[in-house]
């Protein structure tokens, strides 16, 4: 059964589905946590069906499976009761243990642990961007801020000597983070001064950026940044338009 391509939003029905057992994924299609689900859902090829909410203008039926409200939830469907999981990282490991495939996260428990920590360390930078892609008076120390945080990432990959974080091999390290690198190049658009990324400072971490593109479960779930631009002039000008996605399909 299809379901439109499309941002359900107050006052709309819920979406008819299937009783067919496949996951439900709801997210926004512009959320970065919302994309860490989905990536783990490509990675390892589980099918699932995608509903799309309006965070602007959440429908009421919305808090049945996410009682805070927020994306990415995630509902068992073949799990007696069809429980809801929220939040993106206790969603990625659960899929990543509960479902067939190459593991995402390590096997060693404290590697697995130091990888759980990295993720936690993008927090930084987040914070300090946020304001320069989604506000028009960002702070004037955003992107030195932002920087400073990047540089844990650009140190990380020459510490550990492989062209992901995840080794030979993109894991979980890796899509976890990738859906703000994804984001960050629309800084050239949304900037005044079209920043970018310093090509030496960053060596490593933009060859891993070009690398970790080349993935097929980012191929499948990525934007290209003109429309995520697109998206943060909606935001910065007060009136979001997440469908915005679906006018690129």
């Amino acid at each position: 059964m299809s379901i439109p391509l499309k941002h359900f939003k107050k006052g709309t029905p819920k979406p008819k589905l299937p009783e067919d057992g496949v996951l439900r994924l709801y997210l926004m299609r512009f959320c970065p946590y919302s994309e860490r689900a989905a990536l783990v859902l490509a990675a390892k090829q589980i099918p699932h069906h995608k509903i799309y909410i309006d965070l602007s203008e959440k429908p009421e039926w919305y808090t049945d499976y996410s009682p805070l409200g927020k994306v990415p939830a995630i509902q068992l469907t073949a799990v007696d009761g069809q429980p809801a999981l929220v939040e993106s990282l206790v969603i990625a490991e659960y899929l990543d243990e509960q479902y067939p495939g190459r593991s995402l996260f390590p096997a060693d428990p404290l590697q697995k642990a130091q990888d759980k920590i990295l993720i936690e360390r993008l927090a930084p930078a987040v914070s300090a961007v946020y304001p320069v892609l989604f506000t028009k008076n960002p702070p004037a120390d955003a992107l030195p801020n932002f920087e400073q945080a990047l540089d844990v990432f650009e140190q990380e990959l020459t510490k550990r000597g492989t062209p992901y974080f995840g080794g030979q091999q993109i894991g979980m390290v890796d899509y976890m983070i990738w859906p703000w690198f994804e984001r960050f190049p629309a800084l050239k658009f949304v900037h005044a001064d079209k920043y970018e990324l310093d090509k030496t400072r960053y060596a490593k971490l933009l060859r891993w950026v070009e690398l970790v593109a080349q993935d097929e479960a980012i191929k499948q779930t990525a934007l290209d940044s003109q429309v995520h631009a697109k998206f943060m002039a909606t935001r910065q000008a007060g009136e979001p338009n997440y469908d915005v996605a679906f006018e690129a399909v």
